[in-house]
């Protein structure tokens, strides 16, 4: 049976205006509020807000592929009771993300598997449904980044889509030092994040350490500088989830007749 003129026209304007979820619901609305003999705003308000719910629900996942996670990891996973060392209080008080509101930085700090990405992706996705722009990246990865884009002279594009992010997340510093260029070029970063836009940086070295990858102790204390001036510290010292999911393994392995 063909549409109605002035259907046709309705789904026409809905189209035009970017109203999906109105457009494939109203008429399951319209029928359901003349069941029940709803008034017109009560059917207006029900077909806007599933039209609102659906709109954020995108954008949220939206946010989510823009962040780049390598996986999504929730807090709900996460292993509190096998990682004593971590202030589980405070992880769950930055969930919130009054932090990025006030532009204040994350770092933790701790042995290799004691689950520092874990907490700094939940932390992302927590950000992300709240409406903020986020970037998930390792530090190796931004910095080969940085320098590619100074090569082809893309550098200016890449920093000013940084600087529109409200949090960057820097992942597993520490692993590789940087060249002078490099750590020069990560320094210029977290200068223009300074009190504009939040980071959480995840590393396996602690603070005095940390010129064997920036390789100067001058861009070394600038960087710290920076990074712990409204900082929250979450420190990871137990033993690596991993090596205990090995050990794991092999001893059942070693069971099995």
């Amino acid at each position: 049976m063909s549409k109605e003129p002035q259907t046709m026209l309705l789904e026409h304007h809905l189209k035009a205006l970017k109203l999906p979820t109105i457009l494939r619901e109203y008429a399951a609305v319209a029928a359901a509020c003349k069941q029940e003999r709803c008034d017109y705003a009560s059917f207006l308000f029900r077909l806007t807000e599933r039209e609102l719910i659906d709109r954020e629900r995108r954008a949220t996942e939206r946010r989510i592929r823009d962040a780049q996670f390598q996986v999504i990891k929730t807090l709900d996973a996460f292993q509190f009771a096998s990682q004593p060392s971590i202030n589980e209080a405070l992880v769950r008080e930055l969930l919130r993300g009054e932090y990025i509101r006030k532009k204040e930085n994350v770092l933790l700090v701790g042995n290799p598997g004691t689950g520092k990405t874990h907490l700094a992706i939940s932390l992302g996705f927590a950000a992300c449904s709240q409406g903020k722009r986020v970037r998930f990246i390792s530090a190796t990865g931004l910095v080969t980044q940085l320098l590619e884009a100074q090569d082809t002279r893309s550098l200016q594009r890449i920093t000013r889509a940084l600087q529109r992010l409200d949090l960057l997340i820097l992942d597993e510093l520490g692993y590789v030092p940087f060249s002078k260029t490099g750590a020069e070029l990560l320094f210029d970063v977290v200068s223009h994040a300074y009190e504009r836009t939040s980071i959480i940086v995840t590393t396996n070295m602690p603070f005095e350490n940390w010129t064997e990858i920036m390789g100067s102790q001058r861009l070394t204390g600038a960087l710290l500088d920076r990074l712990t001036h409204r900082v929250h510290i979450l420190e990871a010292n137990g033993e690596s989830f991993r090596f205990r999911d090995a050990q794991k393994r092999i001893k059942k392995r070693l069971s099995t007749p």
